[in-house]
């Protein structure tokens, strides 16, 4: 048997692969039964990938990078400020529910952190890299295929989903209508978390397709990917799906070549003449969304509080007033990440929250920089583009609540991470060792 055919160690890959699959397919109001804590199967599988980062860490045998990396520490410093106002809104008195979510709360953050250090520290190239990358692609297809079928012909397969150790948490409907328009869910928890995981994928089905083309390898499976997943952003009718693509093409068509804009402007008129035939009024609803933005009830809904968020906030300024204590329907919905964050976690945690994606934005840019390999130059824009869908998504929905877009979220800044050790050995000098695992091994090119 040739070494090709011999089967792969299962790695950090794969569990992550496993998690991206549990993620996005298993519908995101299922839990798993039994839990004292309200964890679904990816949420569990993070949690693996989190002690599984720490034992290799602890090990000199096992793979895993050690050393300083940036998206590291920004990792660490988010943990840390999430550490710290949970322990400042439990040291007093807390009513049992909100002392039940706070629990909640920091159990989440470590397996979605967890999970980004095992993606930084345990993915070592590209090849792996890839192909969780195009799990996600994959598995954000087949999830705009169900949107589809909820959207064209009212049909919710997630209602046949009864998977046994699981349940649902709550019972609520994934379509919903806006201006006499059905709008659908998938498998996410809103149509507006759908349509900002599309936004936030559909690059990398893009870069995917343009990657096999450019190798003369079959394309055409990504670029059906692509088509799919951009079916399902519009079938959302999501604004904040409209300015998160926005976002990202902003920065794909700053690092583009010129003959690529000319061709994903082409790309996107075909496609928007597609959807014209789907769905005829699909298009002129989404543009209304923008048209009356500002008499739209929505907006105000989500802006006429925000004197009170600031009374909130100036209670506990600078830790918060505890992870997850801030919650729906008990308090008010805000609607945005960072006054929700501001006031969970105060200053310090909303502004390492945002510093953290900032971090990695600018590692993958840098691993861009400093590659001289076309492949990983363009999977460093590719990243760096996906991460502003999170960004601006965040200021228009509280992002941190639902879990398919926040797990996404921080598995790719986990991928920077990783993505910049890898143009960082690649400009190591031959002659120099590489610290691998702790030991020391010559490299050989």
């Amino acid at each position: 048997m040739t070494q090709a055919l011999l089967p792969r160690r299962a790695d950090a890959a794969t569990v992550v692969c496993l998690f991206v699959v549990t993620l996005m397919l298993i519908p995101a109001r299922m839990i798993i039964r039994g839990l004292p804590l309200a964890l679904s199967v990816a949420n569990v599988l993070a949690l693996i990938a989190a002690l599984m980062w720490l034992c290799a860490q602890l090990t000199r045998t096992l793979g895993a990078a050690k050393g300083r990396n940036p998206v590291r520490t920004a990792l660490a410093l988010y943990v840390a400020s999430c550490a710290a106002s949970y322990g400042y809104g439990t040291y007093g008195y807390l009513p049992s529910d909100e002392l039940n979510l706070a629990d909640h709360a920091i159990v989440l953050v470590l397996a979605n952190a967890g999970l980004a250090l095992a993606v930084c520290d345990g993915i070592r190239v590209r090849e792996r890299l890839d192909f969780v990358l195009k799990a996600i692609v994959v598995a954000g297809a087949l999830m705009s295929l169900v949107g589809a079928g909820q959207f064209l012909f009212n049909l919710d397969l997630t209602q046949y989903m009864q998977i046994p150790g699981l349940r649902f948490v709550i019972e609520d409907k994934f379509i919903f209508d806006r201006n006499a328009m059905r709008r659908v869910a998938a498998t996410a928890g809103h149509p507006i978390e759908f349509g900002v995981i599309c936004a936030m994928i559909v690059p990398l089905a893009v870069h995917y397709g343009f990657r096999a083309r450019e190798l003369g390898r079959p394309a055409l499976r990504w670029w059906l990917c692509a088509g799919a997943i951009g079916m399902g952003l519009m079938f959302s009718v999501s604004r904040s799906a409209i300015l998160g693509l926005a976002g990202v093409g902003i920065v794909l068509m700053l690092g583009w070549p010129a003959r690529r804009r000319i061709q994903a402007v082409v790309v996107l008129a075909g496609f928007l003449a597609v959807m014209k035939v789907v769905s005829p009024g699909l298009l002129g609803t989404i543009f209304g969304l923008f048209g009356n933005f500002f008499n739209d009830s929505s907006i105000g809904y989500r802006t006429h509080d925000y004197a009170f968020a600031g009374q909130e906030m100036a209670k506990h300024l600078w830790l918060g007033r505890g992870m997850g204590t801030w919650y729906a329907p008990k308090y008010q919905v805000f609607d945005n990440q960072y006054i929700q964050g501001a006031i969970d976690t105060g200053l310090i945690g909303v502004t390492i929250f945002l510093g953290m994606f900032v971090c990695a934005f600018v590692c993958a840019l840098r691993a861009r920089y400093l590659s001289a390999e076309p492949g990983v130059r363009e999977l460093g824009l590719t990243l760096a583009a996906c991460l502003v869908a999170p960004v601006l998504g965040a200021a228009t929905f509280d992002l941190l609540s639902f879990a398919i877009v926040s797990g996404l979220a921080f598995l790719l800044v986990g991928a920077t991470g990783a993505l910049l050790r890898m143009a960082n050995d690649e400009r190591r000098p031959a002659h120099l060792p590489l610290q691998v695992s702790g030991r020391t091994m010559e490299v050989t090119r």
